[in-house]
């Protein structure tokens, strides 16, 4: 794998050399813009706004833009001054519990490798030494042009670095819950957890993308003149208006599907709910016999 950045990591008087490789790469598919007419290609064109000049990229610089609409060049050499003590360095801050983290704040995944047969035991002690003590390491680290917070932890016999956002990034959740105060009875929590546990574990190594492979699907259709696969519709998210009735069914579904993939279904019956008894009716009266005169 090509390294995206080389460096060190600093932990405490011990410097790791290593390389930076991404850890995860994206298989979405990306679409060109068109023209609808004739089918031409859509081109962007980077253009001076004041003489209306197509521009190279040599010849664009940066700009801060201020709150009155003024911008202010900012060069390289400008950048290139300001201290930045991690611009080469991983800098390990700390050691904590992995769950002491919030997952808000994961951001993209990067390897660490060894950078030469010297870094290999450094590289080792440190892999050892977090995977004996059950902690990650928080760290600070610069990367394309700005200082950043990263978090260290072992993923077989690899240091893994995740990237985080710093914890002012992170937006209140203030306004997203349900305003409404609603009242969830212990039998809808029952079934809820009857779902969960029918549904159980998965290995994510199974999953995958469908929607894109319907759309390589329909591509290579397109391409090769042949009529397009036909899908079936997905089902829209009707409005729940019996929550018990819809867990009940949920359960069901999944024991079924459970048992298609390789098992028997064993759909367990929910107890019938107990019926009022009817009123007992009373006897009918006698008539007593008129009498006669």
């Amino acid at each position: 794998m090509r390294s995206i950045w080389n460096g060190a990591i600093s932990f405490g008087l011990v410097s790791i050399p290593i390389k930076l490789v991404n850890a995860t790469e994206n298989h979405s598919i990306s679409f060109r813009q068109i023209h609808k007419e004739d089918g031409g290609r859509i081109r962007y064109r980077k253009v001076c706004e004041l003489d209306g000049k197509e521009l190279a990229a040599a010849d664009i610089g940066k700009g801060y833009e201020d709150a009155g609409g003024t911008i202010i060049p900012i060069s390289d050499e400008d950048l290139a001054a300001l201290p930045l003590p991690t611009a080469k360095t991983i800098e390990i801050v700390s050691f904590v519990p992995a769950d002491s983290i919030d997952p808000l704040q994961m951001d993209t995944a990067y390897y660490l490798s060894a950078n030469g047969v010297p870094a290999a035991k450094p590289y080792t002690l440190l892999r050892e030494a977090l995977k004996r003590s059950e902690r990650v390491a928080v760290t600070k680290f610069a990367l394309r042009g700005r200082e950043r917070l990263g978090m260290l932890r072992v993923v077989g016999d690899v240091i893994a670095m995740h990237g985080m956002f710093w914890p002012d990034e992170i937006r209140s959740p203030e306004g997203v819950a349900p305003e409404t105060e609603v009242t969830v009875r212990d039998a809808e929590l029952d079934l809820a957890d009857a779902l969960m546990d029918t549904l159980g574990s998965v290995d994510l190594d199974t999953l995958h993308d469908d929607y894109r492979e319907a759309v390589e699907e329909m591509i290579a259709a397109k391409a090769g003149g042949e009529p397009l696969p036909e899908h079936a519709p997905a089902e829209g998210g009707g409005r729940v208006i019996d929550l018990m009735a819809a867990l009940e069914n949920s359960v069901r579904a999944a024991k079924e599907a459970r048992g298609a993939e390789g098992g028997v279904a064993e759909v367990t019956e929910l107890p019938p709910k107990p019926r009022k008894k009817a009123a007992a009716k009373k006897p009918p009266s006698k008539k007593k016999p008129r009498s006669t005169a």
